[in-house]
């Protein structure tokens, strides 16, 4: 070799066999860690401009846990990211039950997200007891179930078991629609 050819860097051997395209792909993990940093900046960055009055404070006060929550999600992040530059990998997915080869069951999904927005625009005018069965009840039937007599009565008693403990036990307001009077 002459003096005038450089020799590859050792970062540019690494990347060189398969391209920068083959490292992005071994180093995929990199962009959950990206994912839970910013994540870990937004809820800090949240919790301290939260504006807190001094009458409301507590012992521990409503700024803690996010704090706690956006330090351990940077936390996280960092070591996640220097696990994978050192050749850590996640292990594949191996579900019991789960063919990997099949492509994914996008009618599942479609029908679990229409389920979700319905709920999202439902809860207001019908009230957490009937969108949460009928949030409860689409959810069983797009996975699967097909028990028609059985699913909307356990989906009715589930939704309204959950109004009532959030309501009333835990003493955070659901909507309740037009069974308020009701219930």
């Amino acid at each position: 070799m002459n003096s005038l050819e450089k020799s590859p860097s050792s970062a540019e051997e690494s990347v060189a066999p398969g391209g920068r395209g083959a490292w992005l792909r071994e180093h995929s993990e990199l962009g959950v860690s990206v994912l839970l940093f910013v994540l870990g900046i937004l809820v800090l960055t949240d919790a301290l401009t939260m504006h807190v009055e001094i009458a409301q404070r507590g012992p521990v006060g409503p700024t803690t846990v996010p704090v706690v929550v956006g330090i351990a999600l940077l936390l996280v992040s960092v070591l996640l990211a220097v696990d994978v530059l050192r050749g850590g990998r996640g292990e594949a997915e191996g579900g019991e039950d789960v063919d990997l080869s099949e492509p994914a069951d996008w009618r599942t999904v479609v029908l679990l997200a229409g389920v979700f927005l319905a709920n999202a625009v439902l809860i207001g005018p019908l009230g957490f007891p009937i969108s949460g069965a009928l949030l409860f009840w689409g959810s069983a039937y797009a996975l699967g179930s097909r028990h028609f007599s059985r699913d909307p009565l356990i989906a009715a008693g589930l939704s309204l078991f959950t109004y009532f403990v959030f309501n009333n036990l835990l003493g955070v307001p659901l909507p309740g629609g037009p069974l308020m009077g009701v219930l």
